[in-house]
C-alpha cells in the first residue's frame, strides 16, 4: 500500500494547484476560513434576510388583526339577527354617574312583560329620539302584552313626564365609557378613507412579491465556481 503525503516541492504544488483548477475548485480553498478570519465574516445576504423575517412578522400581524376584524364583524351581525343585540350611543348625560355622556351600551330586546323595577331600558318614541332610562315603576297596559313604564333617569331628580305604553323594549346588558368618539369618529368619511388608505399600503408592502430580492442573495451567496478552462 501506497502512501500518499501532500506536496513538497514547487512543481508539485503548481501541479496540484492546476488539478484543483479543472476540477472547479480555487485554489486553497477547500478548507473553510479559520474563525476569526475576514472570511468568516457576515454573508452578504444577512440584511435582505432580516428584512424578510420583519415582513413575515408584519404580514402575520396583519392577517390576525383582519381575521379579528372580520371575526367581531360576523359575531356583531348574528347577534343582532339572532339574539336581537345591538348598540346605542349616550348623547347625554341623564343616566351619570351610572353610564356616563360618551359610553356605548349593549341592549337586548325584550318583552315588556319581563320588565322589572330598576332595570335600564330604551324605550322608543314615535316622532323623537329613544330614551334610555331606569323602570321606577311597571303598570298593566290595555292588551296583555303591554306594559306602562315609568322612567327616570339616575341624574335626574324628577320622573319622566308620563308613563310609556309599549309591549317591547331594549334593555342595556353592560355598557362601555368612552367608546361613543371612537365610534362616531369611524363615521367620518375622511377616518375611513385614511384608515383604508394606510391598511391598503400596509397589506401591500407586507405581501409586496420577493422574487426578485431572492434572486439577488442567491446569485451573491458563496459557493463552488466553476472555472472555465480549455481541454487538453
Amino acid at each position: 500500500m501506497t502512501e500518499t503525503t501532500q506536496p513538497t516541492t514547487r512543481r508539485a504544488a503548481r501541479e496540484s494547484a492546476a488539478a484543483e483548477l479543472r476540477h472547479g475548485v480555487r485554489p486553497g480553498t477547500r478548507d473553510e476560513a479559520p474563525e476569526g478570519s475576514a472570511d468568516a465574516g457576515p454573508r452578504p445576504g444577512g440584511g435582505r434576510r432580516r428584512r424578510g423575517s420583519v415582513r413575515g412578522v408584519l404580514s402575520e400581524i396583519l392577517l390576525w388583526v383582519a381575521a379579528l376584524a372580520g371575526l367581531v364583524c360576523i359575531v356583531l351581525v348574528i347577534l343582532a339577527f339572532v339574539a336581537h343585540i345591538t348598540l346605542i350611543m349616550f348623547r347625554t348625560g341623564s343616566m351619570a354617574p351610572t353610564i356616563p355622556t360618551g359610553s356605548v351600551a349593549i341592549v337586548q330586546q325584550i318583552p315588556a312583560s319581563q320588565v322589572h323595577v330598576g332595570d335600564v331600558v330604551t324605550v322608543d318614541r314615535p316622532g323623537e329620539l329613544p330614551v334610555t332610562h331606569r323602570v321606577r315603576a311597571v303598570a298593566d297596559g290595555s292588551t296583555s302584552g303591554e306594559r306602562l313604564l315609568t322612567l327616570r333617569g339616575d341624574a335626574n331628580a324628577q320622573d319622566d313626564v308620563a308613563p310609556y305604553p309599549v309591549s317591547t323594549v331594549r334593555i342595556v346588558r353592560f355598557a362601555i365609557p368612552g367608546l361613543a368618539p371612537v365610534i362616531v369618529a369611524f363615521g367620518n368619511p375622511f377616518v375611513l378613507g385614511g384608515i383604508t388608505i394606510g391598511v391598503a399600503v400596509l397589506v401591500i408592502w407586507a405581501f409586496w412579491p420577493r422574487r426578485r430580492a431572492a434572486t439577488e442573495e442567491e446569485a451573491e451567496a458563496p459557493g463552488p465556481r466553476r472555472a472555465s478552462h480549455e481541454s487538453p
